[in-house]
């Protein structure tokens, strides 16, 4: 069986199970996410084990620290997925839910509900904890998943993949629930992104070049951010502190993960006094930094070129700029960034109720830091992934965001006239 034979033949399994799944209860859902979060906590040496052949590799291929660190299955990590799993349980179930319902004239009772997608497909990279939470909210919002995980993170994925079917199918859940490509073959995305009939969704997770890659070829609609370019503006009127706090949290916090600042902006009358002390922090954590001119002027670092500007690192280096004042740094945002996160640190009203408004971003904050754009720090349980896009879902996607609606219509017999 070829590539796209085997493509056709999952795409199939999938469309089934979606058919079976859309009426699946609540309670056999919830079920199942409990006992695989039991699984993966029982089975956490296995998957170490796991992972640890795909880190190997890694480090053989000459993977950056930060990518090593986003692909790393810890104790913490692991407990990380099994509570997104129990998390995900509690959360209320969307599919069924009704959002408007009226009565026409005529008697006709209408009413609009939240129906799962079908089937989804996601392509992603590095991050084996995606396998988990992807699956665990296509499960929920009655969604059959088809996942293709990046060739660095195939053993670790494969397992997770493995616990998370044994466990879903001693609850319960309808076969092919969720399947996983069984391949490294680069080829198995082309073949995937052709299954138009099948699969009615296509979320990637990864870098720029993967995004660009699904757009240009896939048959299929697609919700997608192409980068994770985020920025924090450090306004005139900031609190020294919590400048440094933020900013250094943003980029430094975990720097191989979309959420993470690349670039920072700062009020050319706050520069002087803040900008050294956070730089001495900054490179103190092993972050390189790429500055303007005015910015070379008060700390000794790398020049930024044109490009630094459009670059998501996902790595320990940060371009930095000094601007002039607030609309200099919205303009920028809005022209260089990816609309993905960006934030302000300011003391003053007017300057943060700009901000908010005029940045064209899906998350945008006031004094926090950017790396709270996360499906689970905003109570989704879990997240598929963060989208820019406008239509049908913005910012980081979940068991709403894995939902459509349709209209049910009941009657007496009515016709129009």
């Amino acid at each position: 069986m070829n590539l796209e034979e085997e493509l056709t033949t999952i795409g199939r399994q999938a469309r089934a199970a979606s058919n079976k799944l859309r009426s699946l209860s609540r309670s056999v859902k919830d079920a199942a996410l409990i006992e695989i979060a039991k699984r993966l906590r029982a089975e956490g040496a296995r998957l170490k084990v796991e992972n640890t052949k795909d880190l190997e590799v890694g480090r053989k291929k000459g993977l950056s620290s930060a990518m090593l660190d986003r692909l790393e299955l810890t104790d913490a990590r692991i407990e990380g997925m099994a509570e997104g799993l129990d998390t995900v349980a509690t959360l209320p179930d969307p599919v069924g839910d009704i959002t408007r319902q009226f009565v026409h004239p005529n008697g006709l009772r209408m009413a609009q509900i939240r129906q799962p997608i079908g089937v989804v497909g996601i392509i992603y990279e590095s991050r084996p904890n995606v396998t988990a939470d992807a699956a665990a909210l296509c499960l929920k919002s009655g969604n059959a998943c088809v996942l293709r995980g990046g060739s660095e993170a195939f053993h670790s994925n494969t397992a997770i993949a493995q616990i998370f079917i044994e466990g879903a199918r001693e609850a319960g859940v309808p076969d092919h629930a969720v399947q996983i490509l069984a391949t490294t073959d680069r080829a198995a995305v082309g073949a995937m992104l052709k299954q138009d009939r099948y699969i009615d969704v296509i979320i990637p997770r990864g870098g720029k070049n993967l995004i660009a890659r699904i757009y240009d070829e896939s048959r299929i609609p697609v919700i997608a951010h192409l980068d994770g370019i985020c920025h924090t503006y450090i306004h005139e009127d900031a609190d020294e502190h919590m400048a440094k706090s933020i900013a250094v949290n943003a980029k430094m916090q975990r720097p191989g993960v979309c959420n993470a600042m690349e670039t920072l902006l700062i009020h050319e009358n706050a520069a002087p006094m803040y900008l050294p002390e956070i730089a001495r922090e900054l490179a103190s954590l092993g972050c390189e930094i790429r500055g303007c001119d005015r910015t070379r002027q008060l700390i000794d670092c790398k020049e930024a070129t044109d490009e630094d500007w459009v670059t998501e690192y996902v790595d320990k280096i940060l371009s930095i700029k000094i601007v002039a004042y607030l609309d200099e740094a919205i303009e920028h945002i809005n022209e260089f960034g990816s609309h993905h996160s960006d934030a302000i640190v300011t003391e003053g009203y007017e300057a943060a109720e700009r901000f908010l408004d005029e940045v064209d971003s899906a998350t945008v904050y006031v004094n926090a830091s950017t790396r709270f754009t996360d499906g689970f720090e905003f109570g989704l349980g879990a997240e598929i992934g963060i989208s820019t896009n406008k239509l049908h879902v913005r910012g980081p996607m979940a068991l709403e965001g894995l939902t459509t609606q349709k209209y049910v219509i009941r009657g007496n017999g009515q016709i129009r006239e």
